[in-house]
């Protein structure tokens, strides 16, 4: 369920997306990509912010921050030398990556809490302290509770794990960062970014026999490298790309890690609308739907991508087959 201060946040920023998307788009003359849309409504200063890509670094206020039990440990204590009471953005902890698969999930999450307690306690009391949310050990992947509890499209948020990213799937801007980041966000302080550059990835056909999301992506990987997206977002759009399964499509943006990419991310769609209402978010549903328009590129962006991004892929998915 999603709790009333959560949808407050979503209503705030949807409320703003057609002010900070013209805003933009009048400063830059063209036209806008899906990245630069959300980009625009997270800019600390929307109406003085250089967006040069590749060049200019972006000051940006995220909505909310993730963190998992090995890296938040730093992360809390550096936010607690900035004095405050209480986070400045929404922030969870998620207890996953101390537990080590070894004989089974039962015996094995005996070990870690054995193992680890001194560390739960800290930040079980410190989310306590400061406001944050807590999932205790045992309670799930960082990234797959994050998109089953608390994505939803249009947003951004920062993570200190590599595949943050999952969150793409569902229409967000969902970027992995390291400890000292979190914290001057959890402060208050905006997050800086080097502006990245764009690829667009054009997805066409539909996905049959044993080809699977992932094909997607290693496709992907094969063509750009595990270097080819540093600094880099991947744009997916295309009629392809809403016969992809909201779970398929975080497949495709989690795995954008191993490319080295900025993170990756889909338009808004119906099958993002079907997994928000089967995860019991059908209020984030309704709101999303009704600014679909600013939540995907605009349409001049799908009828000439090369003039928009910087590099452009092309997927017929019907032709794709599995790979090993």
């Amino acid at each position: 369920m999603v709790t009333p201060d959560e949808l407050a946040l979503i209503r705030r920023l949807y409320s703003r997306l057609p002010k900070t998307q013209h805003l933009l788009r009048k400063r830059l003359n063209r036209p806008l990509t899906l990245a630069e849309k959300i980009f625009a409504a997270h800019a600390a200063d929307p109406a003085r912010q250089a967006f040069e890509r590749g060049t200019s670094y972006l000051a940006l206020n995220p909505d909310r921050v993730i963190m998992q039990d090995a890296t938040a440990q730093m992360a809390i204590l550096q936010f607690m030398l900035a004095g405050r009471d209480t986070v400045a953005v929404p922030t969870t902890v998620h207890c996953d990556h101390l537990i080590q698969a070894r004989v089974g999930a039962a015996n094995d999450l005996q070990t870690a809490l054995a193992a680890n307690r001194e560390v739960y306690e800290f930040l079980r009391s410190s989310a306590q302290r400061y406001g944050m949310g807590f999932w205790e050990p045992g309670a799930g992947i960082i990234h797959q509770v994050f998109l089953e509890q608390y994505a939803f499209p249009g947003g951004l948020i920062i993570g200190t794990d590599s595949h943050t990213p999952n969150a793409g799937g569902l229409g967000m801007l969902a970027i992995g960062v390291g400890g000292s980041e979190a914290a001057d966000v959890m402060a208050g302080l905006p997050w800086e970014v080097k502006c990245p550059t764009l690829i667009g990835v054009r997805l066409t056909g539909k996905l049959s026999g044993w080809t699977s999301p992932k094909d997607v992506i290693l496709k992907v990987c094969g063509l750009l490298t595990t270097k080819g997206g540093t600094n880099k977002i991947l744009e997916y759009f295309g009629p392809g790309a809403s016969a992809v399964s909201a779970t398929g499509k975080a497949t495709i943006t989690n795995m954008g890690a191993e490319l080295g990419a900025t993170t990756s991310v889909f338009p808004f769609d119906e099958r993002m609308s079907t997994y928000l209402r089967a995860t019991d978010r059908a209020q984030v549903a309704d709101l999303a739907e009704r600014v679909r328009t600013h939540l995907a590129a605009d349409p001049e962006v799908e009828q000439d991508p090369a003039r928009f991004f910087d590099e452009v892929i092309e997927i017929d998915l019907s032709a794709l087959e599995p790979y090993i």
